[in-house]
């Protein structure tokens, strides 16, 4: 039983910001968001919640991964396994800044940050575990695609930009 347990709590942790963040977003779907000027190959809004839960699935087993093969905490793992707290703390942070303070800018700001986080996530992964590395490949390609998308949301609302 104990075997399950570090891989268990390294996917669920992931979840913990993404239901935080899910308050923020349920409250603004139907007004603000919904007001929105989008481009038309902006996917429906039931996708995200299948695509993010597949994806903190993945982040929380590929840092389980390090942790597991770099010794912990105080191991190998400890670089690595900072910078993915690092990319989470900032992934977390999207949807209370584009949804709860309505700032489509520092959303975008956030996410160009974020994929370089992602990048030296894997960089780093690859070092202790390169299945790890390949694991977050999905994740980077969805986040450069939601960044674009952001981009996109916030170029084409200039009424709803933040100076």
């Amino acid at each position: 039983m104990s075997d399950y347990v570090a891989p268990v709590t390294a996917i669920l942790v992931p979840h913990l910001g993404a239901v935080a963040g899910g308050l923020f977003a349920r409250r603004n779907l139907d007004g603000w968001y919904e007001g929105l000027k989008y481009p038309s190959w902006r996917p429906p809004n039931k996708i995200f919640p299948v695509v993010w839960t597949t994806l903190y699935s993945s982040m929380g087993y590929a840092s389980y991964l390090v942790w597991r093969d770099g010794g912990g905490f105080r191991g190998d793992a400890a670089g690595p396994l900072a910078l993915y707290g690092t990319q989470l703390a900032l992934n977390w942070a999207w949807t209370p800044i584009f949804f709860g303070l309505r700032s489509p800018k520092w959303a975008f700001v956030d996410s160009v940050c974020l994929l370089g986080g992602i990048a030296g996530t894997i960089a780093a992964f690859y070092r202790v575990n390169e299945t790890a590395a390949f694991v977050l490949f999905p994740y980077f390609g969805w986040v450069a695609f939601a960044t674009y998308l952001n981009y996109r949301i916030w170029r084409d609302n200039p009424e709803k930009k933040e100076e």
